[in-house]
């Protein structure tokens, strides 16, 4: 199948890019210094490259793909940076078979994953995102009650999601740094092997971190590859022209395709105007007609992957594999 044969709109990767990002990565963090992080692409076939890379370990945000990881035979060493008091899915990760890590920041947490037999767990510490996190004098303490409840603490996590916030990479340094002086205090009180942070855009600034949880590199967005110039947009959304006006064209790609979180999408040489459910409106710099393709580039690849079943990957213009999105849903 050539490119142009898909229906549309379709998730398209860049084989040959992706191979670089991730060739990148492995050189940049080797072995278990980067647990990538299968939020960003969900999708085990793509899992089994980074492993191939050299990076056994991985990151999840759901226990879903976590159990989606252990049956693909990926479980060697599986971490749910997330909490979770449902003591089914606990338990259900705690009988997979693979070696699983929960993130805990409570007692309650810590009390939920005793109860469903999680053997390891990671303290996840506040550190300056508002999302999930104990207060780092709390870890110790945290820590503590795990291990009374027979459970083993192989460290602490702690996501500087906030660094994210700044482009220029002096002030995002200076934000990276103070983010890990505040692991520290709770690495301090917790002890263990394991200081698991950091992302994509903080991969080359996170000195402090044993593990860095990237995941956006594999595939790259436009709101991070300012950032983390080393890796290179691989993913768009092959979309199809399907009306042209004086004023404006319209392409077969929307809402319901592409994550917009991160702000609107790109396409080359031409204005992005509106995005409604299932068109993107643009104007392009020179004129297309209808049945031309266009290339979608999203802002954020994440939530943009979560909305596609499959991505295909093409060398060229062949299509050479076709992936399932087979981590997605809860």
């Amino acid at each position: 199948m050539k490119l142009g044969d898909l229906s549309t709109p379709a998730l398209v990767v860049d084989g040959p890019t992706l191979d670089a990002n991730l060739a990148t990565m492995a050189a940049a963090r080797p072995g278990t210094q980067c647990r990538p992080h299968v939020k960003a692409h969900k999708t085990t076939a793509l899992a089994h490259r980074q492993a191939a890379a050299g990076h056994p370990g991985f990151t999840a945000a759901t226990p879903r793909e976590v159990l989606g990881l252990a049956a693909a035979g990926l479980g060697t060493d599986l971490l749910l940076a997330n909490e979770t008091v449902d003591p089914h899915r606990l338990a259900a990760l705690a009988e997979c078979g693979a070696r699983v890590t929960v993130a805990v920041d409570s007692d309650a947490t810590v009390d939920a994953a005793a109860v469903a037999g999680i053997r390891e767990v990671l303290v996840d510490v506040d550190v300056g995102l508002p999302r999930c996190g104990c207060d780092p004098s709390d870890a110790g303490r945290l820590a503590d009650r795990a291990r009374a409840a027979g459970i083993t603490v192989r460290g602490v996590m702690g996501y500087e999601g906030q660094v994210t916030l700044f482009e220029e990479r002096a002030p995002r340094a200076e934000a990276v740094d103070q983010a890990m002086a505040l692991l520290a205090v709770a690495y301090d009180a917790v002890g263990g092997d394991v200081i698991s942070a950091g992302a994509t855009v903080s991969y080359d600034l996170n000195t402090f971190a044993t593990e860095i949880q990237a995941g956006s590199y594999a595939l790259m967005d436009t709101a991070f590859a300012p950032m983390a110039p080393a890796f290179t947009p691989a993913v768009w959304v092959e979309a199809t022209v399907i009306s042209v006006s004086s004023r404006w064209s319209v392409a077969d790609c929307g809402l319901k395709s592409l994550g917009m979180d991160h702000g609107p999408p790109t396409i080359e040489d031409a204005r992005v105007l509106v995005v409604s459910d299932e068109h993107v409106t643009f104007q392009p710099a020179t004129p297309v007609r209808v049945g031309d393709r266009v290339r979608v580039w999203p802002a954020h690849v994440d939530p943009t992957v979560a909305y596609h079943e499959r991505m295909e990957v093409i060398v060229g213009e062949d299509v050479v594999e076709s992936w399932p999105v087979d981590l997605r849903g809860w």
